[in-house]
């Protein structure tokens, strides 16, 4: 009953035609190849939304929406006593008024739920292995799967994959969204076909963990995905396959295609940016503003070349506020007080752990040139280099 509320998100690949005039084989690598769809419910258009009962505005109004907000008009709480137990019972596990209005806001109808009987048990299941409210809270429909029939199955097969419910905690902690696979459509394919495709056990184990989404996956996808990566000279012993895929279970067609653009308008190549992305996948899985607030702080503030961007990819999953700017402070006044040469390898220089950058410039100097730590603190401004 509830398995239709639930999104599956089943993506395949197909090749698009080339630019014309382009012959696609002498292509370094296949930038458009990777292209997908996903399935999700349409809404009715033109039907107004009943107004809210006196309970569910009154519910909704203690856990902080607005009583014309969708929630309230999709689902009506006729019971304020129920709404009121359930919210005590969710406290009572640890969650937050915040986890609780976003309960509320992505499926208002868990309030209508029996506390005890219904809810009060899959609460024990996700406390006794340490899955944290706050991720639960992200995905609440979970509370309406049964228990019984959908939770207890699909935690047993991930024990018997992953090892330990440590690993089962990290994998739910991660995607929540993972547990809503059907344990035999989805789960179940999806492991035989990572195994029948050469993924070593271990490997399948810690890629469900960083991404169990994968098991929303059908066979046919994964299959798709091996083929990509192959294109890529990826192995899949490889340091860099299982984010690798990690990242393609993560893209649409319309988004990846998008994601490519945008960084070709900074004038990055597509061998660059493939390149780049065997190195760091995680670099198309960000906004569209913060890859170009990044690009630009990388190419107007700093003036590294894109190349040197794209050579050192990691640098783009760097915070700008909470790392890359306060470095840049920091070297910029050891350049003032003539500590490190102008010409520095900044790339490198920006590069590595807080702790290693803090030993090699802050900590060395911090005795001669006071200002390196107020600068990493934040305290000097960064204006560019000079």
């Amino acid at each position: 009953m509830f398995a239709s509320i639930c999104r599956r998100r089943l993506f395949r690949f197909r090749q698009i035609p080339s630019a014309a005039g382009a012959d696609p084989s002498r292509r370094p690598y296949p930038i458009d190849a990777l292209l997908s769809h996903g399935y999700s419910s349409a809404a009715l258009a033109g039907a107004p939304l009943p107004e809210p009962c006196p309970a569910t505005v009154s519910n909704l109004t203690s856990c902080g929406l607005s009583p014309a907000s969708t929630a309230a008009r999709k689902h009506s709480i006729r019971s304020a006593d129920r709404a009121d137990a359930v919210r005590a019972l969710f406290r009572s596990y640890g969650f937050t008024d915040a986890d609780i209005t976003e309960i509320v806001r992505r499926a208002s109808a868990v309030f209508t739920l029996d506390p005890d009987r219904i809810l009060r048990p899959k609460l024990d299941l996700f406390a006794s292995l340490g899955v944290r409210p706050r991720r639960l809270s992200t995905a609440p429909i979970l509370f309406m799967r049964s228990l019984d029939n959908h939770l207890v199955p699909c935690v047993q097969f991930l024990r018997g994959v992953l090892g330990t419910d440590a690993d089962v905690c990290d994998a739910i902690s991660r995607t929540p969204r993972g547990l809503l696979a059907d344990l035999e459509k989805n789960m179940r394919p999806a492991v035989a076909a990572l195994r029948r495709l050469g993924l070593p056990d271990e490997f399948i184990s810690k890629l469900i963990t960083i991404e169990m989404g994968v098991l929303m996956l059908s066979p046919d996808r994964i299959t798709q995905i091996f083929e990509y990566l192959k294109l890529l000279d990826l192995g899949v012993t490889d340091r860099g396959f299982l984010y690798a895929f990690r990242a393609l279970c993560c893209l649409s067609r319309e988004t990846w295609l998008r994601k490519v653009a945008l960084y070709q308008s900074f004038g990055v190549s597509e061998g660059e940016l493939l390149k780049a992305f065997k190195k760091q996948p995680t670099i198309t899985l960000f906004s569209d503003e913060i890859i170009t607030k990044k690009l630009q702080f990388y190419l107007d503030e700093l003036k590294l070349e894109v190349s040197d961007v794209m050579r050192h990819p990691v640098l783009m999953g760097y915070s700008l506020e909470k790392c890359i700017i306060p470095r840049c402070a920091v070297l910029s006044v050891l350049m003032r007080e003539g500590k490190i040469e102008p010409n520095i390898k900044l790339p490198t220089a920006l590069l590595g752990s807080a702790k290693n950058f803090s030993d090699k410039y802050v900590m060395r100097y911090a005795h001669d040139v006071p200002d390196v730590v107020k600068a990493y603190e934040g305290k000097i401004k960064f204006e560019g280099f000079r």
